[in-house]
């Protein structure tokens, strides 16, 4: 799939070519329609004015499908941390909110459009693909909010609303953050309806990475077949590695298990970021052990901020120009939660952090690596959406450490 790592200096190289499977789609791109604001005349004058839209692919219909379970839905409702940080950003903002227009990106069953006209906001579209949207417009009737929240079922590339919004709402995040592609949707409506100078929360996001020690986990996967009731049972244990690790693991380490600080993999300002920057993003990192212990794997996880417009860059439409690839990697781990209540809310997933349903994501080795103090880690990665569905990740991770090198490839299904 990429070509071989070029490191050619007598390292031995060691490929472990991955394709993994997802056995069940979780996070991301969420929208919907039921009633549209404007009369059918405008509606095909507006069609053929705009850009094609993208087309609605099986792949999407099927996506949009899973949205349509409730325990999707409780579960990320059920996350105090995502509810809650959402919540307080709301009426941390609730000046840019009251009286004003706002859409809402993904609405699922539309809690974050209720917390919006519960702010005071003038009209709330709360727009959602997901068949979870019939359910939506009964939850806004039920608490008597129609004539401010609007159910638009159907796609934010699809869906029409006659005027510009001032505000932008919307829990896109996937697994390590841009898995399942929801950005893509906030972009668009960003670049169909938002005012300049408008709002958008999360203003900005970022993905971290960094290698991990976790012996505990390799022990109950792998070494457990050593001796099973005193039967030695070594020879499934090349069957239980690639069954444990050939495909990302979306599960909870602690930041004890974080062998370095970590390395930013790609910031994102969701004012200014090109929907053709989510294609590909490449980083280089290059770590340093803060203690003798063997390397299991890396791991991912990342931020996101709700600051104002003011704070973030205003100039909507403008290509990002924040790099992705070369960020030095962070001075330490940061506290996501300040204690002046008027500073920036950051919703974090970091290890060390309370627990959120997005876990971290690892990508494991089949064999650790066994890395002194100080001992340097190398390498690079690419995150690219995949050809046959973008809403799949591509994987391709080159490491080298203590006078090897290796590759790992795999897809986030």
């Amino acid at each position: 799939m990429y070509s071989n790592m070029g490191y050619s200096n007598g390292h031995h190289q060691q490929e472990e070519r991955v394709t993994t499977h997802r056995d069940r789609v979780r996070r991301g791109g969420r929208r919907s329609r039921e009633s549209l604001r404007v009369s059918e005349h405008q509606q095909q004058q507006q069609q053929t004015e705009r850009k094609p839209t993208t087309p609605c692919t099986d792949f999407d219909v099927a996506y949009f499908h899973s949205y349509a379970h409730v325990g999707i839905h409780e579960e990320m409702i059920k996350d105090r941390v995502r509810t809650d940080t959402y919540r307080a950003a709301i009426m941390q903002h609730q000046s840019s909110i009251e009286g004003k227009v706002v859409v809402d990106v993904g609405c699922g069953t539309g809690i974050l459009s209720i917390f919006c006209a519960q702010a005071g906001a003038k009209r709330v579209y709360a727009v959602d693909a997901s068949d979870i949207a019939v359910q939506a417009s009964e939850v806004v009737k039920a608490n008597n909010l129609s004539d401010k929240v609007i159910v638009l079922h159907g796609r934010v590339e699809d869906v029409e609303i006659d005027e510009e919004v001032d505000v932008i709402i919307s829990e896109w995040m996937g697994y390590m953050l841009l898995y399942e592609s929801m950005l893509g949707s906030v972009i668009t409506a960003r670049d169909r309806w938002l005012k300049r100078g408008g709002l958008i929360l999360p203003s900005t996001a970022t993905l971290y990475m960094a290698p991990v020690t976790h012996p505990d986990r390799y022990g109950e996967s792998i070494d457990f077949w050593r001796n099973v009731y005193g039967i030695d049972m070594s020879a499934m244990m090349s069957l239980a590695k690639q069954c444990a690790f050939e495909e990302p693991c979306v599960e909870t380490i602690m930041g004890e298990n974080v062998l370095t600080w970590p390395h930013v993999v790609k910031h994102v300002d969701c004012y200014s970021i090109q929907i053709e920057e989510l294609e590909s993003i490449t980083t280089s990192f290059n770590f340093k052990s803060m203690m003798r212990a063997p390397l299991h794997g890396f791991a991912f996880w990342f931020d996101v901020e709700f600051s104002g417009p003011a704070i973030s860059t205003i100039n909507n439409h403008v290509p990002s120009v924040i790099a992705s690839s070369n960020n030095h990697p962070m001075d330490g781990f940061q506290k996501k939660k300040r204690a002046n209540p008027n500073e920036t809310l950051v919703l974090s997933t970091a290890p060390e952090d309370p627990p959120t349903h997005w876990q971290q994501t690892l990508i494991y080795f089949y064999d650790p690596i066994e890395v002194e103090q100080d001992q340097q880690i190398e390498g690079s990665v690419i995150l690219s959406q995949s050809k046959e569905n973008a809403r799949f990740m591509n994987i391709h991770l080159e490491y080298a450490s203590g006078g090897r090198s290796f590759v790992k490839e795999s897809v986030m299904r």
